[in-house]
């Protein structure tokens, strides 16, 4: 289901600049598989300002913006992050519409929301309205994965299977991802890539940086096929989703590792000890105690196992059409 192009569509999706926190509001709209409209949500330098003073308002929302939150309203409003919060506060005031909020909304307002969804490694508040979930709410399916796997097979064909993915972050706030580490993760990969007798697949995201990935080229070993950040052109992160029968993933990322557990393929995560962010380390303990993954090191192989796949926008979506859209 893609947004819906009428103006009065029931549900509508507050997308700001946080790419991540969007693709969970639309992740979550999809599963609903029912017409929605996104409504861009731009800020000025007063969305700086904390949401005790922002209140249930537009302070901070750009003129643009504001013209577009209008009647016809709608019955649902999904949304992701604080900032958008005082936003669909505003709009529940002029109609009513219910509110799901991904992740806390923080103070004031909680009780605004009709549906709180909170990761669990988030430590979430308990209340009445809160959903915890494990994970992040994402937008890939089997259906999506199918297409993707169309798309991209023609560009693998070419190499011996099993193919491997390598699918690699970076650096993040205090968290530096240092040459030594890429070449750390360059050599796991490709020993136990190597022991599987099949080809390395590899891409990089701007976090990851140059001397980084050519770190990690210089190590991983023919056949492989590279998508290197730095090179632009097409990536084919969810090609390899789709394709690859086994996955490493950076554990930087809480998007990549539950996109990668939507996956049928096996998920090993990559996360040294010490680097990953509190909370990333506790969904990488959730991921592990699920089933879902395991970690890359002390791997002796990249060999499968039965697993369930990660889906928390289904169930978000599930308990919407329960609670708030019957």
């Amino acid at each position: 289901m893609t947004a819906g192009t009428s103006d009065n569509a029931e549900i509508w999706v507050l997308a700001d600049d946080r790419a991540g926190n969007v693709a969970q509001c639309l992740g979550v709209a999809e599963a609903l598989g029912r017409p929605f409209a996104v409504k861009t949500i731009a800020y000025d330098r007063l969305a700086r300002l904390p949401n005790v003073l922002r209140g249930a308002g537009l302070l901070g929302v750009t003129a643009e913006s504001r013209r577009a939150l209008c009647a016809p309203w709608p019955r649902l409003v999904i949304a992701a992050g604080r900032r958008t919060a005082p936003v669909a506060r505003w709009i529940k005031r002029r109609c009513g519409a219910r509110l799901v909020q991904i992740m806390d909304p923080g103070f004031p307002g909680r009780g605004d929301f009709d549906l709180i969804v909170s990761p669990a490694h988030d430590r979430p508040k308990a209340g009445g309205n809160v959903m915890e979930v494990l994970g992040a709410p994402h937008r890939v399916t089997p259906e999506r994965l199918a297409a993707e796997a169309d798309r991209w097979r023609p560009a693998f064909a070419h190499l011996p299977r099993p193919w491997v993915a390598v699918i690699v972050g970076g650096a993040t706030k205090n968290r530096p991802f240092p040459v030594e580490m890429a070449r750390s993760l360059g050599e796991s990969a490709a020993r136990l890539a190597g022991a599987m007798g099949g080809s390395l697949l590899l891409t990089t995201s701007r976090r990851t940086g140059g001397p980084q990935e050519a770190a990690l080229a210089a190590l991983l070993p023919e056949p492989r096929w590279l998508h290197l950040f730095s090179k632009g052109g097409d990536n084919p992160y969810f090609g390899f989703l789709a394709l690859a029968d086994a996955v490493i993933v950076t554990g930087d990322s809480v998007s990549m590792c539950c996109e990668a557990c939507a996956s049928a393929a096996p998920v090993f995560i990559w996360a040294p000890e010490g680097w990953a962010a509190p909370k990333h380390a506790r969904l990488h303990a959730q991921l592990y105690r699920a089933g879902l993954a395991r970690p890359l090191e002390g791997a002796a192989s990249l060999d499968a196992w039965e697993r369930p796949r990660l889906n928390a926008a289904r169930e978000v979506a599930r308990a919407i059409r329960e609670q708030l859209l019957p």
